[in-house]
Protein backbone atom coordinates (compact mmCIF):
# COMPACT_ATOMS: atom_id res chain seq x y z
CA UNK A 1 0.00 0.00 0.00
CA UNK A 2 1.72 3.13 -0.89
CA UNK A 3 1.43 5.67 1.62
CA UNK A 4 2.38 8.70 -0.99
CA UNK A 5 1.44 10.39 -3.68
CA UNK A 6 4.43 12.54 -4.20
CA UNK A 7 7.97 11.67 -2.92
CA UNK A 8 10.67 13.64 -2.00
CA UNK A 9 13.75 15.55 -4.70
CA UNK A 10 16.38 12.59 -5.14
CA UNK A 11 14.83 10.14 -2.92
CA UNK A 12 14.27 6.69 -3.99
CA UNK A 13 11.18 5.75 -2.61
CA UNK A 14 9.25 3.01 -4.08
CA UNK A 15 12.44 2.17 -6.04
CA UNK A 16 12.43 -1.17 -3.78
CA UNK A 17 8.82 -1.42 -3.53
CA UNK A 18 6.18 0.52 -1.81
CA UNK A 19 6.64 -1.68 1.78
CA UNK A 20 9.96 -1.77 1.84
CA UNK A 21 11.77 -1.34 5.27
CA UNK A 22 15.39 -1.97 3.84
CA UNK A 23 16.39 0.82 1.66
CA UNK A 24 19.91 0.58 0.28
CA UNK A 25 20.66 -2.48 2.51
CA UNK A 26 18.65 -4.65 -0.56
CA UNK A 27 21.88 -3.81 -2.22
CA UNK A 28 23.59 -6.33 -0.48
CA UNK A 29 22.63 -9.26 -2.57
CA UNK A 30 24.19 -13.11 -2.41
CA UNK A 31 25.58 -11.93 -5.15
CA UNK A 32 27.60 -9.05 -4.09
CA UNK A 33 28.18 -10.70 -0.18
CA UNK A 34 30.36 -13.04 -1.63
CA UNK A 35 32.16 -10.73 -3.68
CA UNK A 36 32.68 -8.82 -0.30
CA UNK A 37 33.86 -12.66 0.80
CA UNK A 38 36.62 -12.21 -1.89
CA UNK A 39 38.15 -9.49 -0.39
CA UNK A 40 39.48 -11.34 2.66
CA UNK A 41 43.16 -12.46 1.66
CA UNK A 42 44.58 -13.41 5.35
CA UNK A 43 41.87 -14.30 6.96
CA UNK A 44 42.56 -11.43 9.87
CA UNK A 45 39.75 -10.12 12.18
CA UNK A 46 39.33 -6.84 13.70
CA UNK A 47 36.72 -5.98 16.10
CA UNK A 48 35.07 -2.17 15.29
CA UNK A 49 33.45 -1.29 18.39
CA UNK A 50 34.79 0.77 21.07
CA UNK A 51 33.98 -0.37 24.89
CA UNK A 52 30.19 -0.08 25.32
CA UNK A 53 30.37 2.76 28.20
CA UNK A 54 32.35 5.10 26.23
CA UNK A 55 33.19 8.25 25.27
CA UNK A 56 32.19 8.55 29.04
CA UNK A 57 29.25 11.03 30.89
CA UNK A 58 26.98 12.96 28.86
CA UNK A 59 28.68 15.99 26.98
CA UNK A 60 28.60 14.51 23.38
CA UNK A 61 24.75 14.36 23.77
CA UNK A 62 23.16 15.60 26.68
CA UNK A 63 20.30 13.34 26.37
CA UNK A 64 22.43 9.80 25.99
CA UNK A 65 23.81 8.56 29.38
CA UNK A 66 26.28 5.77 30.01
CA UNK A 67 25.16 2.53 30.81
CA UNK A 68 23.94 1.28 33.92
CA UNK A 69 24.64 -2.30 35.14
CA UNK A 70 23.32 -3.96 37.76
CA UNK A 71 22.25 -7.17 39.04
CA UNK A 72 19.24 -9.22 38.69
CA UNK A 73 17.62 -10.68 41.67
CA UNK A 74 16.82 -14.14 42.54
CA UNK A 75 15.28 -15.29 45.90
CA UNK A 76 15.35 -11.31 46.86
CA UNK A 77 18.65 -11.15 46.59
CA UNK A 78 20.86 -9.99 43.80
CA UNK A 79 21.75 -12.72 41.58
CA UNK A 80 25.73 -11.98 41.35
CA UNK A 81 27.93 -14.88 42.87
CA UNK A 82 24.79 -16.19 44.18
CA UNK A 83 25.08 -19.73 46.08
CA UNK A 84 22.32 -21.77 44.81
CA UNK A 85 22.94 -23.90 48.06
CA UNK A 86 20.94 -21.34 49.23
CA UNK A 87 17.94 -22.86 47.38
CA UNK A 88 19.38 -26.31 48.09
CA UNK A 89 21.66 -27.39 50.22
CA UNK A 90 23.55 -30.05 48.32
CA UNK A 91 24.17 -27.27 44.94
CA UNK A 92 27.12 -26.37 44.16
CA UNK A 93 26.69 -24.14 41.56
CA UNK A 94 27.55 -20.43 41.99
CA UNK A 95 25.84 -18.26 39.32
CA UNK A 96 25.61 -13.92 38.52
CA UNK A 97 22.71 -13.04 36.26
CA UNK A 98 22.89 -9.39 35.41
CA UNK A 99 21.09 -6.16 33.48
CA UNK A 100 21.74 -2.97 31.75
CA UNK A 101 19.86 0.15 30.87
CA UNK A 102 21.55 1.95 28.16
CA UNK A 103 20.70 4.77 25.68
CA UNK A 104 20.91 2.68 22.11
CA UNK A 105 22.81 4.85 20.58
CA UNK A 106 25.33 5.94 22.93
CA UNK A 107 28.22 4.42 21.67
CA UNK A 108 29.05 2.50 18.64
CA UNK A 109 25.92 2.26 16.89
CA UNK A 110 23.49 1.73 13.64
CA UNK A 111 20.81 4.66 12.96
CA UNK A 112 17.49 2.95 11.92
CA UNK A 113 15.33 4.95 9.28
CA UNK A 114 13.04 5.58 12.28
CA UNK A 115 15.81 8.03 13.67
CA UNK A 116 15.57 10.99 11.42
CA UNK A 117 12.53 11.76 9.40
CA UNK A 118 10.95 15.26 8.60
CA UNK A 119 8.14 17.40 7.75
CA UNK A 120 7.07 16.49 4.43
CA UNK A 121 3.47 16.63 2.28
CA UNK A 122 3.56 13.03 1.12
CA UNK A 123 -0.05 13.44 0.11
CA UNK A 124 -0.11 15.99 -1.79
CA UNK A 125 -2.67 18.30 0.44
CA UNK A 126 -0.31 20.80 0.51
CA UNK A 127 0.11 20.37 4.38
CA UNK A 128 3.74 19.04 5.60
CA UNK A 129 3.14 16.13 8.36
CA UNK A 130 5.64 14.33 10.08
CA UNK A 131 6.80 11.40 7.97
CA UNK A 132 10.05 8.98 7.86
CA UNK A 133 11.70 6.84 4.50
CA UNK A 134 9.23 5.51 2.31
CA UNK A 135 6.66 7.32 3.34
CA UNK A 136 5.84 5.69 6.99
CA UNK A 137 4.17 8.20 9.25
CA UNK A 138 4.89 9.48 12.84
CA UNK A 139 1.68 8.35 15.17
CA UNK A 140 0.49 5.72 12.96
CA UNK A 141 3.65 3.19 12.16
CA UNK A 142 6.51 4.95 14.99
CA UNK A 143 4.17 5.99 17.90
CA UNK A 144 5.22 7.06 21.44
CA UNK A 145 2.76 7.76 24.45
CA UNK A 146 1.18 11.50 24.96
CA UNK A 147 4.38 13.16 26.91
CA UNK A 148 3.39 13.94 30.44
CA UNK A 149 5.12 17.13 31.12
CA UNK A 150 6.93 17.64 34.39
CA UNK A 151 8.94 14.18 34.46
CA UNK A 152 12.02 14.88 35.00
CA UNK A 153 14.00 11.66 34.46
CA UNK A 154 15.72 11.32 31.46
CA UNK A 155 13.96 7.63 30.58
CA UNK A 156 11.37 9.75 30.64
CA UNK A 157 8.64 7.57 27.96
CA UNK A 158 7.85 4.09 28.00
CA UNK A 159 5.84 2.41 25.20
CA UNK A 160 7.48 4.10 22.13
CA UNK A 161 7.89 1.99 19.23
CA UNK A 162 8.61 1.83 15.81
CA UNK A 163 6.10 -0.24 14.48
CA UNK A 164 7.75 -0.06 10.90
CA UNK A 165 11.20 0.83 10.17
CA UNK A 166 12.23 -0.78 13.48
CA UNK A 167 15.87 -1.59 13.78
CA UNK A 168 15.17 -5.61 14.04
CA UNK A 169 14.34 -4.71 9.85
CA UNK A 170 18.01 -4.28 9.32
CA UNK A 171 19.39 -7.35 11.85
CA UNK A 172 17.26 -9.35 9.61
CA UNK A 173 18.92 -8.76 6.96
CA UNK A 174 22.22 -9.98 8.24
CA UNK A 175 24.08 -6.87 7.29
CA UNK A 176 27.69 -8.05 5.62
CA UNK A 177 28.67 -6.65 2.35
CA UNK A 178 32.33 -5.33 1.16
CA UNK A 179 33.08 -2.07 3.61
CA UNK A 180 35.51 0.52 2.05
CA UNK A 181 37.51 2.90 4.11
CA UNK A 182 38.65 6.46 3.39
CA UNK A 183 41.44 7.44 5.71
CA UNK A 184 40.63 11.27 6.41
CA UNK A 185 42.83 11.09 9.30
CA UNK A 186 46.29 10.48 7.76
CA UNK A 187 46.04 13.63 6.10
CA UNK A 188 44.39 15.89 8.19
CA UNK A 189 45.58 14.34 12.02
CA UNK A 190 43.17 16.11 15.03
CA UNK A 191 42.54 19.18 14.14
CA UNK A 192 38.59 19.78 13.61
CA UNK A 193 38.08 20.81 9.70
CA UNK A 194 35.03 20.44 8.03
CA UNK A 195 35.19 18.12 4.85
CA UNK A 196 33.48 18.87 2.13
CA UNK A 197 33.26 17.05 -1.49
CA UNK A 198 36.32 18.37 -3.17
CA UNK A 199 38.57 17.32 -0.27
CA UNK A 200 37.10 13.87 -0.14
CA UNK A 201 37.54 13.43 -3.87
CA UNK A 202 41.08 14.88 -3.12
CA UNK A 203 41.77 12.11 -0.07
CA UNK A 204 40.13 9.10 -2.61
CA UNK A 205 41.49 9.49 -5.47
CA UNK A 206 45.24 9.87 -3.37
CA UNK A 207 44.33 6.53 -1.20
CA UNK A 208 42.77 4.87 -5.26
CA UNK A 209 39.88 3.92 -2.98
CA UNK A 210 36.74 3.28 -5.37
CA UNK A 211 33.34 2.83 -4.33
CA UNK A 212 31.15 0.74 -5.78
CA UNK A 213 27.10 0.17 -5.86
CA UNK A 214 25.99 -1.76 -2.50
CA UNK A 215 29.42 -0.85 -0.44
CA UNK A 216 29.57 -0.03 2.79
CA UNK A 217 31.68 3.50 3.32
CA UNK A 218 33.52 3.85 6.92
CA UNK A 219 35.41 6.98 7.03
CA UNK A 220 38.26 7.26 9.76
CA UNK A 221 38.80 10.46 11.11
CA UNK A 222 41.13 10.05 15.11
CA UNK A 223 38.21 10.31 17.18
CA UNK A 224 38.04 7.16 18.07
CA UNK A 225 41.39 7.12 19.30
CA UNK A 226 41.03 10.24 21.13
CA UNK A 227 37.79 8.62 23.19
CA UNK A 228 39.76 5.78 24.68
CA UNK A 229 42.61 8.37 25.69
CA UNK A 230 40.09 10.71 27.57
CA UNK A 231 39.50 6.96 28.99
CA UNK A 232 35.58 7.77 30.14
CA UNK A 233 36.34 11.44 31.15
CA UNK A 234 35.71 13.38 28.28
CA UNK A 235 35.58 17.21 27.97
CA UNK A 236 33.45 19.43 25.03
CA UNK A 237 36.28 21.13 23.81
CA UNK A 238 37.46 17.40 23.16
CA UNK A 239 34.80 16.16 21.70
CA UNK A 240 33.03 18.64 19.65
CA UNK A 241 36.68 20.54 18.53
CA UNK A 242 38.87 17.75 17.40
CA UNK A 243 38.60 15.40 14.41
CA UNK A 244 37.26 15.95 10.88
CA UNK A 245 33.56 15.51 9.97
CA UNK A 246 31.71 15.71 6.78
CA UNK A 247 29.83 18.91 5.38
CA UNK A 248 26.26 17.43 5.44
CA UNK A 249 25.37 21.13 3.26
CA UNK A 250 27.39 20.13 0.71
CA UNK A 251 25.16 19.14 -2.02
CA UNK A 252 28.05 17.37 -4.37
CA UNK A 253 28.93 15.48 -1.44
CA UNK A 254 25.10 14.18 -0.97
CA UNK A 255 24.67 13.66 -4.62
CA UNK A 256 27.99 11.63 -4.20
CA UNK A 257 26.23 9.34 -1.75
CA UNK A 258 23.28 9.21 -4.40
CA UNK A 259 25.85 8.28 -7.35
CA UNK A 260 27.41 5.77 -5.73
CA UNK A 261 24.80 3.43 -4.26
CA UNK A 262 26.33 3.01 -1.18
CA UNK A 263 24.51 0.57 1.46
CA UNK A 264 26.18 2.49 4.11
CA UNK A 265 27.86 5.36 5.60
CA UNK A 266 30.13 4.91 8.81
CA UNK A 267 32.59 7.05 10.85
CA UNK A 268 34.38 6.75 13.97
CA UNK A 269 32.67 10.35 14.52
CA UNK A 270 29.83 11.10 16.06
CA UNK A 271 26.67 11.85 13.86
CA UNK A 272 29.30 11.54 10.72
CA UNK A 273 28.82 15.61 9.63
CA UNK A 274 29.36 18.57 11.32
CA UNK A 275 27.03 19.68 13.63
CA UNK A 276 25.55 22.15 14.22
CA UNK A 277 25.37 22.33 10.35
CA UNK A 278 25.58 25.95 8.65
CA UNK A 279 22.75 27.87 8.07
CA UNK A 280 22.07 27.51 4.43
CA UNK A 281 21.95 30.84 2.57
CA UNK A 282 18.73 32.10 1.67
CA UNK A 283 15.13 31.83 3.33
CA UNK A 284 12.79 29.13 3.83
CA UNK A 285 12.74 25.87 5.46
CA UNK A 286 15.80 23.83 5.92
CA UNK A 287 17.01 20.49 7.68
CA UNK A 288 18.83 20.47 10.43
CA UNK A 289 21.02 17.56 9.97
CA UNK A 290 21.27 17.61 6.23
CA UNK A 291 23.05 14.24 5.76
CA UNK A 292 20.68 12.28 8.38
CA UNK A 293 17.61 13.38 6.20
CA UNK A 294 19.65 12.72 2.94
CA UNK A 295 20.23 9.72 3.79
CA UNK A 296 18.19 7.95 6.56
CA UNK A 297 15.13 10.27 4.67
CA UNK A 298 15.51 10.30 1.22
CA UNK A 299 18.09 7.46 0.66
CA UNK A 300 17.54 4.73 2.86
CA UNK A 301 21.05 4.72 3.66
CA UNK A 302 22.00 3.60 7.10
CA UNK A 303 24.43 5.55 8.93
CA UNK A 304 26.86 4.48 11.62
CA UNK A 305 28.38 6.68 14.21
CA UNK A 306 31.17 6.22 17.03
CA UNK A 307 32.61 2.73 15.34
CA UNK A 308 36.39 2.07 15.99
CA UNK A 309 38.36 2.00 12.96
CA UNK A 310 42.03 2.68 14.19
CA UNK A 311 43.80 -0.35 14.15
CA UNK A 312 41.58 -1.70 10.75
CA UNK A 313 42.77 1.42 9.16
CA UNK A 314 46.55 1.61 9.68
CA UNK A 315 46.71 -2.30 9.07
CA UNK A 316 44.73 -1.33 5.08
CA UNK A 317 47.48 1.54 5.09
CA UNK A 318 50.34 -0.56 5.65
CA UNK A 319 49.00 -3.47 3.45
CA UNK A 320 48.10 -0.82 0.55
CA UNK A 321 44.20 -1.77 0.50
CA UNK A 322 40.99 -0.35 1.24
CA UNK A 323 38.92 -2.73 1.09
CA UNK A 324 37.77 -5.63 3.50
CA UNK A 325 34.90 -7.69 4.46
CA UNK A 326 32.30 -6.20 6.99
CA UNK A 327 29.83 -7.79 9.13
CA UNK A 328 28.16 -5.77 11.09
CA UNK A 329 24.46 -6.55 12.40
CA UNK A 330 22.64 -4.34 14.68
CA UNK A 331 20.59 -5.99 17.70
CA UNK A 332 17.21 -7.96 17.03
CA UNK A 333 15.31 -5.31 18.99
CA UNK A 334 11.91 -4.97 17.94
CA UNK A 335 10.94 -1.33 17.33
CA UNK A 336 14.06 -0.01 18.16
CA UNK A 337 15.19 3.24 16.50
CA UNK A 338 19.02 2.52 16.91
CA UNK A 339 21.17 -0.02 18.49
CA UNK A 340 24.54 -0.82 19.52
CA UNK A 341 27.02 -2.78 17.45
CA UNK A 342 30.12 -5.09 17.17
CA UNK A 343 30.86 -5.07 13.68
CA UNK A 344 33.62 -7.01 12.50
CA UNK A 345 35.99 -6.28 9.35
CA UNK A 346 37.75 -9.74 7.92
CA UNK A 347 40.96 -8.97 6.17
Amino acid sequence: MKRWTKRPDGSNWGDFGDEDQLGRMNLLTPERVLAAVREVQVGKTFCLSLPLDLPGGNVLNPRRHPPRRFATVRGGMPAFNYLLRQQDARQIDVASDDAVLMALQYSTQWDSFAHVGALFDADGDGVAEPVYYNGFRAGEDIVAPEFRRGIVDWCCSEGVEAKKLGIETMAEACVQGRGVLIDLFSSIGRERRVVGWDELRRLMDAQQVEVREGDMVCLWTGFDELVLELAGKPTEAALHGSCATLDGRDERLLQWITDTGMSAIISDNYAVEQLPARVPDGEGDYPAMPLHQHCLFKLGVHIGEIWYLAELARWLRANGRSRFLLTAPPLRLPGAVGSPATPIATV
